[in-house]
């Protein structure tokens, strides 16, 4: 408590007397391309930069209670001014913070300054606390950058997280918070001061610079276990929580999470920005950049930069764009890209070309903006600026450059459900041939629907696991259901470790998951490990308006379409009028109340069971076909799947009779307006209607659409007749040779004798054995005895 009170005394003395920083100070070194506040300097290609003054501590204002600097602008005009700026001209974002600040060639005395002097570790190199011990080097670098044409400039808080502050041991909350705190008010000082000086050019901005963290969470760093990671999404989500306090708190006008090489960490970012937004009761501009790490085109995790949009998109953000990794010319095909399926702004700020074999950079300004022509001419862009290597140089020439030609115009696009593993998977049904554009949901990675699957759970195989989903990706399937919900697993576990896997193995994760549970923890826990744009399945209005909101609101803010059971407080829907009551309900509340993209509600009017031989569930097939055409018509946009496994449940091991079922449920149920299922994916591509017997094809749609009162008699009765293990396009009657000609009989025939039980047992059964009692192995507790006689 003493050393506190002597810090705050401390604190609240005058601070030392020293030349105010300012952008032709000593603190600024004169550089080729440097701009003082007279306005840009001469070229001089061997000007060394003056060593910077012995550095002071500089007073730091307590943050318990941050006093409100005056802002150039009220927060609530950001909004409007940029969207006015983004439209009317291209905007100029900075260059690198890095580079400018390598200039002043740094020594460990300017990173501890008097607050760090007895601090453990090396901090040469940890740039972000250069805000705290010399604030007057970064001041100038944002003058600068203003100077040069800058209409957005970033905080110095690429690594302003705990998780990258630990590398310095600097990982404490107040530690952080004063980094990104006073990195915020330094950048909004440096704007007042330039507007101060130049009136007629604002408004200008501050972005608080949220950064990848050092951490990734869709790569293992351990090669030999591919399932583990370094940090969870948890902790990720707490870092950018507390540095979105503490940037908000310092007066930042607008987000830059960027340089995201992990499109789970830009999620978990995004999920921190949205629980602040929703705890903080305002909303300000996010802008949201990618990095590709190669001419694949792709995020060090393996997305496609369509894939990154599709995940990302939720958030809705102010612009999106692309950042770092590559020159402006290799850039530009994946920003056109990136251009053309977004619905928000974009950006891009590129390298000052590719390092060379010292790891600079060494591009001219002139030489970058002739490289980012191409991006102007076509109309790709709203803004621009530069990352590693450039300087205000770059950004100068840049916007005389730039300023000649017109923004990017903002388009629609088409609103389609766009899903995302490491690829885009963007769903455009065809009115015409529903079955045409069927997305096939594999099933056999539902513990519920495959034991082969569930033994190689419940072992730990996970080897023989990752192998069946793999199996279904080959066979066709366009999304893979993953379902742990079961008694002897623990779900949560096994959905982590599992999702883990899958992710690291491309040739799966190219498709989306379905991550399936009644357990809503266990839901969670898949959303958390895939970075792709997931489907969750399910939630309901079971237990009534606030669970399903609440639920509903989470899924939102992970970026994942939702399915949504045909069930509320009075149970589950089996007529085709409750169907339609219950989805309509649910729409209503998941668009009006949280404002959920209509492409990402999928209902499950739920596929019921028929041939059962009880009179009530003959219908079900036919009320599921009417509600989903009502549905659809009701709920624009919405989409209808279901587990088409369900509607031939009693047939289980006839292969060709269970088969045919949900060959015919699918031609019908799609014909109806069906998107989507569960399904065997190799099998329903198989089973071709239109191939399916002609006889068995009639029995079958007699009990599907509930044609005669007698059909699961005359269904069963054929059914006793056909080999299992044939196929519903290639039906073999009992008995029959294998290649032999088919034979045909009247389903009203049964070959076995009128008189056959087939309850009864056979004639020739061996000896019951001769039990004996069960003796436990392991010795008992002498409580037992005890027990025994209190009881």
């Amino acid at each position: 408590k003493e050393e506190e009170e002597e810090e705050e005394a401390a604190n609240d003395a005058p601070a030392p007397e020293q030349p105010a920083p300012t952008a032709s100070s000593s603190a600024a070194p004169t550089e080729p391309g440097a701009v003082s506040d007279q306005g840009p300097a001469r070229m001089e290609s061997e000007v060394v930069p003056s060593p910077p003054p012995t550095p002071v501590e500089q007073p730091v204002e307590d943050t318990a209670q941050p006093k409100q600097q005056q802002m150039p602008m009220a927060r609530e005009q950001v909004l409007p001014l940029l969207e006015q700026l983004f439209k009317q001209r291209i905007a100029y974002i900075d260059g690198a913070m890095g580079t400018m600040i390598q200039r002043y060639k740094l020594e460990e005395a300017d990173f501890r300054a008097d607050r760090y002097k007895d601090h453990p570790d090396e901090l040469k190199g940890d740039n972000d606390i250069l805000v705290l011990t010399r604030p007057d080097i970064i001041e100038s670098i944002h003058i600068q950058y203003l100077e040069s044409g800058a209409d957005i400039i970033e905080t110095n808080t690429f690594n302003g997280t705990s998780i990258s502050q630990a590398d310095y041991n600097l990982q404490a909350k107040n530690e952080v918070y004063d980094i990104n705190f006073h990195a915020a008010k330094l950048a909004k000082g440096a704007v007042a001061k330039f507007l101060e000086q130049h009136p007629d050019q604002g408004p200008r901005f501050v972005a608080g610079a949220i950064g990848p963290t050092n951490k990734t969470l869709s790569v293992s760093p351990s090669v030999e276990n591919p399932a583990f990671r370094g940090i969870t999404y948890d902790e990720v989500v707490e870092a950018y929580y507390d540095q979105a306090v503490a940037l908000y708190d310092g007066g930042v006008d607008l987000f830059m999470v960027e340089t995201i090489f992990d499109t789970l960490n830009s999620k978990a970012a995004i999920y921190a920005l949205e629980q602040f937004f929703e705890a903080k009761g305002v909303r300000i501009p996010v802008m949201i950049s990618g990095t590709i790490v190669d001419n694949s085109g792709r995020t060090l995790s393996g997305q496609t930069n369509e894939a990154f949009w599709n995940s990302v998109s939720h958030a809705k953000p102010f612009a999106i764009g692309l950042n770092c990794a590559l020159g402006a010319s290799d850039m530009k095909k994946y920003v056109a890209n990136l251009s053309k399926c977004a619905d928000c702004f974009v950006f891009c700020y590129p390298n000052a070309g590719l390092p060379n074999a010292m790891g600079g950079y060494d591009q001219k300004g002139s030489e970058m903006a002739e490289e980012i022509r191409p991006f102007c001419e076509e109309g790709l862009v709203n803004a621009l600026g530069g990352c590693c290597g450039t300087s205000p140089e770059h950004i100068a020439a840049i916007k005389a450059m730039a300023s000649a030609y017109p923004p990017r115009q903002c388009h629609p696009v088409e609103p389609l459900m766009r899903l995302s593993g490491l690829e885009a998977k963007n769903y455009k049904p065809n009115p015409e041939n529903m079955r045409s554009t069927f997305l096939n949901i594999g099933e056999r990675c539902n513990v519920a629907g495959s034991s082969i699957y569930k033994k190689a759970i419940v072992e730990g195989n996970w080897d023989k696991a990752v192998q069946i989903a793999s199996s279904q990706v080959q066979s066709g399937a366009d999304v893979i259901d993953l379902n742990m919900d079961d008694g002897l697993i623990d779900g949560v576990a096994a959905m982590t470790r599992f999702v883990n896997l899958l992710v690291t193995d491309p040739e799966i994760s190219k498709v989306p998951f379905m991550i399936d549970s009644s357990k809503f923890a266990i839901v969670e826990t898949g959303l958390k490990c895939s970075q792709g744009k997931c489907i969750v399945n399910s939630i309901s209005l079971k237990e009534g308006v606030e669970p399903f909101l609440k639920q509903a609101r989470t899924i939102k803010r992970h970026g994942a379409a939702v399915v949504v059971m045909a069930f509320d407080e009075t149970g589950q829907a089996a007529s085709a009028e409750d169907k339609v009551r219950m989805c309509k309900r649910a729409y209503d509340i998941l668009v009006d109340q949280i404002g959920y993209n209509p492409q990402d509600i999928i209902f499950d009017p739920n596929i019921l069971t028929i041939g059962t031989g009880l009179p009530e569930h003959n219908n079900y097939a036919v009320d599921f076909f009417t509600a989903t055409s009502e549905i659809k018509r009701l709920c624009p946009g919405a989409k209808i799947s279901g587990g088409v496994s369900n509607i031939a449940f009693g047939f289980r091991g006839n292969e060709p009779i269970r088969r045919a079922f949900h060959s015919a449920f699918l031609h019908h149920a799609c014909k109806a307006g069906m998107d989507m299922g569960i399904v065997h994916a190799q099998q329903v591509q198989e089973d071709v209607y239109e191939k399916i017997d002609k006889e068995l094809l009639q029995h079958v749609e007699d009990v599907l659409l509930n044609r005669r009162e007698d059909a699961t008699e005359r269904m069963m009765n054929y059914a006793a007749t056909i080999d299992p293990k044939s196929t519903p396009t290639n039906v073999c009657r009992l008995g029959q040779a294998p290649g032999a000609p088919a034979v045909k009989f009247s389903p009203k025939v049964n070959p076995k004798p009128a008189d056959f039980d087939p309850l009864a047992p056979d004639a020739d059964l061996p000896p019951v054995p001769e039990y004996k009692p069960y003796q436990e192995p392991l010795q008992k507790s002498p409580v037992f005895d005890e027990m025994h006689k209190l009881f």
